[in-house]
């Protein structure tokens, strides 16, 4: 892979291997079953060009497409209570990955693989009347971004550096097999999901599960309201018994020697504070305002690659023009230390940190056009400062 994954999920990757949406603030429950047949279908076509920088000024274009089919119980004489979730998606054409920074620059054309891929994920939801849930199968962690309220995640909508829109975390990958819990209460909402820590991008999931350990994300969000404006505060564990470095979310050139000092130890850790707020909320568009968010990451680094990173910005509807909306938040991460160290004599490394700034504006019932600017002071010590700019077109079937 040309580009550093981001990874993980609860509320996610650097690294191919996912996300802390694993850092992504659980969503609200749903109290509803799906009915017995729906589908949706989303379509986002991409174009970017680096404008400033070392990187090749190349014009690109790529695309990624994903259907969303929700199966109730009752279509195969069951309980509503009972659903199948059915997600294909399919990427094509090309994108600046990996041209400046090390993490994409476009998660949705960084999942799930390089070139024109395809990936199904399938899994089974059993709601209770509390708003308890318990999914079992095969997991999209961005499907979980998507979900956040003012970050926002995902891909097709907000954010496009991995960075924001599949929050990094080198321990949860982006796709996972397993089990996710979801316990909602009077105060807190509790999230626990039980995973294999290897990606799961174009795997079934049952080849060989659970082969390299065991991983377990935990997290608890606190609903609040200040000044009469919802607010989101999460705390989040991740952890997994994996005794190696996940080698399928880094580059190539990242990956230590066999041997090597780094990657060995068994376990890995890590912590994740998460917070949106809204500062305004539109009574007119319920759903509709500005919100401001953040987070702070660390791990215990070795097998992690990451050990820190953190995150602000603001994002919402402007007032007025509803269906608009715009973002702007600046990031930093810091590979782990003993990474650093031990590829010193193949390439210089050191923190990676960029602004993103983005502006989606409605053309059309199914169509929404965002114009996408970033720049990026790339991980790799050699590279200059680099800028891209870009269009997203997403459409809504």
């Amino acid at each position: 892979m040309s580009a550093l994954p981001a990874g993980a999920q609860d509320a996610a990757a650097i690294t191919a291997d996912a996300p802390e949406a694993a850092a992504l603030p659980p969503a609200k429950p749903e109290q509803k079953a799906p009915g017995p047949i729906k589908t949706r279908v989303l379509w986002s076509q991409f174009t970017d060009i680096v404008v400033s920088g070392d990187a090749d000024d190349t014009l690109r274009y790529g695309g990624k497409i994903d259907a969303y089919v929700d199966i109730g119980g009752s279509t195969v004489g069951l309980d509503d209570s009972i659903s199948l979730h059915v997600h294909p998606e399919f990427k094509y054409g090309e994108s600046s990955n990996g041209e400046v920074g090390l993490i994409p620059a476009n998660t949705l054309l960084f999942y799930p693989d390089e070139g024109d891929v395809f990936d199904l994920d399938i899994n089974i939801t059993k709601r209770w009347k509390s708003g308890t849930s318990l999914t079992v199968g095969k997991l999209n962690i961005l499907d979980l971004a998507a979900r956040i309220p003012v970050q926002g995640g995902g891909g097709h909508e907000g954010f496009q550096n991995l960075a924001l829109a599949l929050p990094p975390s080198a321990i949860v990958p982006g796709s996972i097999t397993g089990a996710m819990l979801n316990v909602p209460t009077d105060k807190l909402i509790y999230r626990v999901l039980v995973f294999d820590p290897e990606l799961q991008s174009r795997r079934s999931g049952l080849e060989d599960p659970f082969s390299k350990g065991v991983g377990v994300l935990a997290s608890a969000t606190l609903p609040v309201k200040i000044g009469g404006k919802r607010g989101y505060y999460a705390l989040k564990i991740a952890g997994s018994t994996r005794s190696e470095v996940a080698a399928d979310a880094l580059p190539a050139a990242l990956i230590p020697a066999p041997g090597s000092s780094f990657g060995n130890r068994k376990g890995e850790i890590s912590a994740i504070l998460a917070f949106d707020q809204y500062i305004f909320e539109d009574s007119q568009n319920p759903g509709k305002g500005i919100g401001i968010f953040g987070q702070i990451y660390m791990s215990n680094g070795d097998p992690t690659f990451l050990d820190a990173s953190g995150f602000i910005g603001i994002s919402g509807n402007p007032k007025g023009r509803p269906t608009d909306r715009f973002g702007l938040t600046y990031f930093r991460y810091s590979l782990a230390d003993g990474l650093v160290d031990v590829l010193n004599n193949r390439v210089a490394l050191e923190d990676e940190e960029g602004v993103e700034a983005f502006y989606t504006v409605q053309v059309g019932k199914p169509f929404r056009l965002t114009a996408n600017l970033q720049v990026v002071d790339s991980a790799v010590s050699v590279r200059d400062v680099g800028v891209t700019a870009g269009l997203r077109l997403t459409t809504a079937f």
